[in-house]
């Protein structure tokens, strides 16, 4: 796991290297700096003239600018080196994300996704600048004050023996209890950012209903229960301080009481003022490192939690994988489903589509209608292989789809889904998303199409509107007309609509299926719809239940042998389309 994430160091090797250079340097000489200073204490006390003291005093002020330098410099080499390290980080994880399958990101949910790339990497990026600067420094003060303590202050020294395993167990018993807490957090914060998304997506909804109110409660309950549990973990961690102190007064007490006996009683043999100030410093360094080391410990451990929810995004596999010998030219828009049964895992009990047969020759279009959870949307999602089929086989253009170069098979089909999606930038920009290279007069033509352009043209800033995330700033109705001609604009050799008409008036529908048989004649089109109007001219219907094809043939085939078809169309046609 941790291999993994340090693949992402990367460019940034040099400055890691230096950073672990300068702040080692620091720390010998922050070491040094007492030695020093109780030269100088005790060269005045022995009566020194005044150029052995600015001789000192000159060195003391050097070893404090190098220091200084060390210490800045590792500063800047470490945000450097922690910061890049969480760009490509990043950078890995939404790269990952982008190769996932269907079936991979529903282990996800996308307000899990956004907090380890947001909460989870913050925390990797801090842990990677404690490790490489803090966790470097804090053990080399603490083994070299030690040392110095020792060869300066003797026994005095054995004050260390104490309170150092006093404080390291302390420190270590509050951070293990604290851990839990913050481990719980994590997983908290998921289910806070799912109830903003869901929030935030769902405001129309919420205000319709009026249910400002409890959404907010619903918010407070999920921010107050992660208050509680930070407030149990900072609770904990408070002790530190406290500990802290009283190692800090025990050791200057010991050291002054025994220090002065000592003095006293060997007439300054054993040891001398120079000596005590040393020994008072070093102690200060030994527990200051020691509490360093304890909040590398704590955040490493929190950290550790969501290095490991990093890791299984940047472990995750995808389940759709180009072949060694890819095809990457789609001859025409055939689609033969042969023997096709499918199931979204290979735990789950039922088959979502069962025994499917059905050849669609190019050119063709192509009708389904079926109640909810029919799996329609299921059926045409195997096309562009947004999951693999469990049984059987989907060709298209004569050739399995699991031959295809992924981005050749999906190049070549065009899906206006029933959730439509724009993204925030302008019309423009939107629409190229189906081409890139579209001239202006291409993005007029394939809106005149979708009968998307009377509306664009009635915006200030015609194409040049901006669309805000989501399309919020744009009806339903538009947003649909736009997505479909994006998918024009692609001119694919498969065009799918799921339920992407719904929104608009069957006038309006009529038109949009008459500009498909004009502008592309050879693509084959499949149209999933609740109203029998917007597919009654198809080639082939097909009536959907179960997750098999109940019915199949043309419209006037259908209303003489499919009862289901018969009272869809009768109710649709006699007491006006209800499922508007």
């Amino acid at each position: 796991m941790y291999k993994r994430l340090l693949r992402c160091v990367r460019e940034y090797k040099l400055p890691t290297f230096l950073t672990l250079l300068f702040i080692s340097l620091e720390a010998v000489i922050e070491c040094f700096i007492p030695f020093t200073a109780a030269q100088l204490i005790n060269d005045v006390r022995d009566g020194a003239g005044m150029d052995m003291v600015v001789r000192n005093g000159l060195i003391l002020i050097a070893m404090a600018l190098a220091s200084l330098c060390c210490g800045g410099i590792a500063g800047y080499t470490c945000a450097k080196a922690s910061c890049g390290f969480a760009k490509n980080l990043r950078h890995d994880v939404f790269q990952r994300i982008q190769t996932f399958s269907f079936e991979n990101m529903d282990k996800f949910s996308s307000a899990s996704l956004v907090t380890r790339m947001t909460t989870d990497i913050n925390n990797a990026q801090m842990s990677y600048m404690m490790l490489i600067r803090i966790a470097v420094r804090a053990p080399l003060l603490l083994i070299f004050s030690t040392v110095m303590a020792f060869v300066m202050g003797g026994k005095l020294a054995f004050a260390f023996v104490v309170i150092i395993p006093l404080l390291a167990g302390g420190l270590l018993t509050v951070a293990r209890h604290a851990m839990p807490a913050f481990r719980r957090v994590f997983k908290k914060y998921d289910r806070l950012n799912e109830s903003i998304e869901e929030n935030v997506r769902g405001m129309r909804v919420v205000k319709g209903f009026s249910r400002e109110e409890y959404e907010r409660q619903k918010f407070d309950t999920a921010s107050d229960d992660i208050r509680k549990d930070f407030t149990r973990a900072e609770r904990l961690v408070s002790l530190n301080d406290p500990l802290m102190r009283f190692c800090s007064y025990f050791n200057m007490v010991f050291v002054l009481l025994v220090g002065a006996f000592l003095i006293i009683t060997t007439k300054g043999a054993a040891i001398d003022v120079g000596e005590i100030s040393a020994m008072l410093t070093y102690g200060m360094q030994v527990l200051m490192q020691l509490m360093m080391l304890s909040m590398i410990y704590v955040t490493l451990t929190i950290s550790a939690e969501a290095i490991k929810r990093i890791a299984e995004v940047l472990g995750e596999e995808s389940t759709l994988h180009n072949p060694d010998e890819p095809v990457y030219e789609v001859k025409d828009g055939s689609i033969l489903f042969r023997n096709v049964s499918f199931k979204y895992s290979a735990t789950a009990e039922n088959y979502a589509l069962s025994d499917i047969d059905l050849d669609i020759r190019s050119g063709m279009t192509v009708g389904i209608l079926g109640g909810t959870g029919s799996s329609k949307s299921t059926l045409v999602q195997l096309i562009p292989r947004l999951y693999d089929v469990t049984e059987g086989a989907v060709l298209v253009g004569g050739v399995d789809v699991r031959q295809y170069d992924l981005d050749t098979l999906r190049g070549a089909v065009a899906m206006v889904l029933q959730k439509n999606l724009l993204f925030a930038g302008t019309i423009k920009d939107n629409l190229r998303w189906g081409n890139p290279n579209a001239t202006d007069e291409e993005l007029i033509e394939a809106c005149k199409l979708a009968q998307a352009h009377d509306f664009v043209s009635s915006f200030p800033d015609g194409y040049d509107t901006h669309i805000e995330q989501g399309g919020s700033n744009v009806s339903g109705g538009q947003k649909q007309r736009l997505c479909i001609a994006r998918a024009l604009l692609k001119k694919p050799k498969i065009l799918i609509l799921d339920d992407s008409t719904s929104a608009v008036d069957m006038r309006t529908d009529a038109f949009i299926r008459a500009g498909f048989k004009s502008y592309i004649p050879e693509t084959t089109k499949i149209i999933i719809a609740q109203r029998v109007a917007s597919v009654m001219d198809a080639d082939l219907i097909l009536m959907m239940e179960g997750g098999r094809i109940a019915a199949a043939g043309n419209h006037e085939q259908l209303l003489s042998s499919c009862e289901m078809y018969r009272e869809i169309y009768e109710q649709q046609t006699r007491g006006g389309d209800r499922d508007e």
